[in-house]
């Protein structure tokens, strides 16, 4: 959500805990607020909290002109790129984790969870501590701390997922005269205990959030749906094998519940437009939403081909494209009897496969597509050569064609960054259920199945896949919604926890990075594989991020490093 900053800031000795006040100064700094006016002044206060959805920017290209909010979203290397799913054309801090070189000296472009995160809780425990005292009816202050313990169990949620088991502050607001050499600063909850805090966090948050939000900043601002949506993604990472710290009965339970809000329904607008606008668009259950003249990144340029002057941001790998099945058949190119034909690959394909990657021959701003050699003009052999694809794939999912590409500055980039949206949470719903009871059984107050559930994402307007018929079992159910979720949610940063999740990243992140090399003989394309990216790795210990080691210095040498750092 953009709004102009309103900025209080705490000076760090360490962005996991500590901060100053700067009480030997008698100037009162022109450019912050004084914490006193955010403390009485009610107005100050609310824009407070509403910035508080967005957080600091610790690192180079963290949000473009404005500051990030949760996750990577609309910046320049996204999480997709330290997954099987995409590649960065230039680094931009990626290509170390990729090659599973993490070290807590150098987490690169995941550096800054653990800092950003632990800066926003002790920015929402300022307000905590402060809203009793605040001149405003009861009724608004429970709603203002329902959405600081939303944005907080975020903030948790996020470095659970990264780190594990992490530092519960409660509603702490330490400052450098506190003891800060109580051992209790730096003990580590365990999985378990760090992802029952932030579900009772949520639970409470939820309790007295509205179901609906009004005004421009509707979608931007916590709901009771956001709360119950991200309760629903913690309990099902809680049950996945990773974790093994909740049951998958309690995460179908959860998802069950915003399900049963009977607010939120499928797009039915098409799957291309579904990211581009927030307006009419009931899928949407949190985003962050831009406007003209917040400047940050414009994906167009970022992302597109070098014969149009982009940068070839996010390259999608041969990898994810091998996994689309064929549209008609709904079964794996790998299969025999799909109808996939080698020498025609992009034929016939699921229809998000259009909508999420630019191929050769594809159509993209009224033209078609070169990356074949010689003389694709999306190739080596085109324009600002340089800005190349290395997988012969470029992005466009998200892209707006109808924003400028060239000098968008200010005229593009005000697509909607969806944190969580209703299909996910059928396909969490799906998971669970289908983990707990089987493919067909109807849980407990639930109206439907897991095949059910999964259905109304795959046969979605627009989408429009072969059911999964009748007589699945559990494993082949749960292929089809791991399936489900690598395609209808790609590059939504949930693939990197998902492989992680499953335990399936040994394998899944340890494939080549490929791409596609195209050579136009006449009227004829041959196709072969290549590497894209050498010295792809992964290694049991990458399952959880290394605390940067700043952090531990910071803690000296108290707070325990993940194993086999």
């Amino acid at each position: 959500m953009q709004i102009k900053s309103l900025v209080y800031t705490a000076c760090a000795a360490s962005m996991f805990l500590f901060s100053c006040k700067n009480d030997f100064l008698e100037i009162q700094p022109t450019d912050k607020i004084a914490e006193n006016t955010v403390l009485t002044d009610t107005a100050v206060f609310e824009s407070y909290v509403m910035n508080r959805y967005i957080g600091a920017r610790l690192q180079d290209k963290e949000g473009d002109g404005t500051d990030p909010g949760f996750g990577r979203g609309f910046e320049y290397s996204m999480w997709s790129s330290i997954t099987d799913e995409s590649i960065y054309n230039n680094d931009d801090n990626t290509w170390l984790i990729q090659k599973g070189l993490l070290a807590p000296e150098n987490v690169g472009m995941a550096g800054t969870i653990w800092p950003r995160s632990y800066r926003s809780i002790r920015e929402c425990n300022f307000a905590l501590n402060g809203l009793p005292d605040l001149k405003m009816s009861e009724t608004h202050k429970a709603w203002l701390k329902a959405e600081l313990q939303f944005i907080r169990a975020f903030r948790y949620h996020d470095l659970i997922r990264n780190y594990g088991g992490v530092v519960l502050m409660g509603d702490k607001v330490l400052q450098l005269s506190d003891n800060l050499q109580d051992p209790a600063l730096f003990t580590r909850a365990t999985l378990k205990e760090s992802i029952d805090y932030t579900v009772a966090q949520l639970d409470e948050a939820a309790a007295f959030l509205p179901e609906n939000n009004s005004g421009v900043w509707a979608q931007g601002r916590a709901t009771k749906g956001a709360a119950l949506a991200l309760k629903a993604r913690l309990l099902l990472y809680a049950a996945s094998p990773l974790y093994n710290a909740g049951t998958w009965a309690n995460a179908a339970t959860a998802a069950q519940a915003v399900i049963s809000l009977n607010k939120y329904s499928i797009y039915q607008g098409g799957y291309d437009k579904l990211f581009l606008s927030a307006d009419n668009n009931n899928e949407i259950i949190f985003a962050r939403l831009y406007t003209r003249n917040a400047g940050h990144c414009h994906l167009e340029i970022a992302n597109g081909p070098n014969s149009y002057g982009g940068w070839g941001g996010n390259l999608p790998l041969q990898n994810l494209v091998d996994d689309y099945e064929m549209a008609a058949t709904g079964k794996p190119i790998t299969d025999g009897t799909s109808g996939y034909v080698a020498a025609t690959p992009y034929v016939g394909r699921d229809p998000r496969f259009y909508y999420t990657i630019s191929y050769n021959g594809g159509t993209y701003r009224g033209a078609t597509i070169e990356t074949f050699t010689p003389g694709g003009k999306d190739s080596k052999d085109g324009p600002d050569n340089w800005n190349t694809s290395k997988t012969g794939y470029y992005l466009k999912k998200f892209m707006n064609d109808a924003y400028p590409l060239q000098n968008p500055w200010g005229n593009a980039g005000f697509q909607p960054w969806i944190y969580m949206r209703y299909a996910e949470v059928l396909l969490n719903f799906a998971e669970a259920a289908n983990e707990a009871y089987g493919p067909d059984v109807v849980p407990a107050g639930s109206t439907l199945s897991a095949r059910a559930a999964l259905n109304l994402v795959r046969t979605r307007t627009g989408v429009n896949m072969p059911a999964v018929a009748a007589g699945a079992t559990q494993a082949s159910l749960r292929d089809e919604i791991r399936y489900e979720r690598r395609v209808e949610l790609a590059f939504e940063e949930h693939r990197y926890y998902d492989v992680r999740r499953w335990q399936i990243a040994m394998v899944t992140e340890n494939k080549p990075a490929l791409g596609i090399t195209i050579t136009k003989t006449g009227n004829t394309y041959t196709y072969a594989t290549k590497v894209a990216l050498d010295g792809r790795k992964f290694e049991k210990q990458h399952y959880w991020l290394p605390i940067p080691r700043a952090e531990i210095l910071a803690s000296s040498n108290k707070l325990p490093q993940n194993a086999d750092y």
